[in-house]
């Protein structure tokens, strides 16, 4: 059996039989996390299929030191259907569940920090947890969040800047 990494390396070198069996073996898995993230079945396949298209755009770049091609794929997964989201401002779904479903849907060898994250946003007052997944996961600016949530932009901007110290303090990044 060919290895993810030796299909990879097939796909940077053009070879379509190689992407099928690379797409046949994780399809599953790729529409699964897009499903958790974006919520619907057609806006899922449309993510799952972006996601392969980008995996072969980009085989040449895959670095195995650097992770598993499983890992790897579902990394371009998750950004796919958080462009998609971002996409579709008109039903934006919530900041709370977007951090559950990614802790959720993490790839195995990125669960420890993903939950490790998802713990620490959860530790601080929601309204700073909202303001920081909004400013990373959706990428709005302070004064979209200020809009959305309401609030002045300086409060917004505060949110942000408070959170985010917060989550580096427990997550211990001012120790490197």
């Amino acid at each position: 059996m060919v290895t993810d990494e030796g299909l990879l390396a097939a796909m940077a070198a053009g070879d379509t039989q190689a992407a099928a069996v690379f797409v046949r073996r994780h399809s599953a898995r790729v529409f699964g996390l897009a499903l958790a993230v974006v919520g619907t079945r057609g806006l899922a396949e449309e993510v799952a299929q972006d996601a392969f298209v980008r995996a072969w755009r980009y085989a040449g770049a895959f670095d195995p030191r650097r992770g598993a091609a499983t890992t790897w794929l579902l990394a371009i997964t998750r950004n796919a259907a958080i462009d998609a989201m971002r996409a579709c401002p008109e039903d934006p779904v919530e900041p709370d569940r977007l951090m559950d479903l990614l802790g959720a849907t993490a790839a195995t060898d990125d669960l420890a920090d993903s939950q490790r994250i998802r713990q620490a946003l959860h530790r601080l007052p929601g309204e700073q947890a909202r303001a920081v997944v909004l400013a990373t996961f959706y990428g709005l600016t302070a004064r979209e969040i200020a809009e959305r949530e309401g609030v002045p932009l300086g409060t917004a901007k505060t949110r942000i800047r408070l959170g985010l110290s917060r989550l580096r303090d427990q997550l211990g990044a001012g120790d490197e």
